[in-house]
């Protein structure tokens, strides 16, 4: 499973990661973290507000910092 955070690199975006990866090992998942920070790349994706989450290549979370409770959801 690939997770992918886009954004700059701030706090938010940061806990989003760090949400998302108690969320996959909470469930045993293997997983992989890629982390996007370019403006361009982001922008290709279509993503419109950071922080954003995409679980194996699907916008899943765009524009908030979900709880590790509310990303295990959308990994179950």
């Amino acid at each position: 499973m690939k997770l992918t955070i886009y954004g700059s690199g701030c706090a938010k975006c940061k806990q989003l990661t760090a949400n998302a990866e108690a969320a996959a090992s909470s469930l045993n998942l293997t997983y992989e973290v890629e982390k996007v920070t370019d403006t361009n790349a982001i922008i290709d994706a279509g993503i419109m507000r950071t922080p954003a989450l995409a679980i194996d290549g699907d916008i899943v979370i765009e524009g908030k910092v979900s709880s590790a409770d509310e990303v295990k959801a959308l990994l179950s």
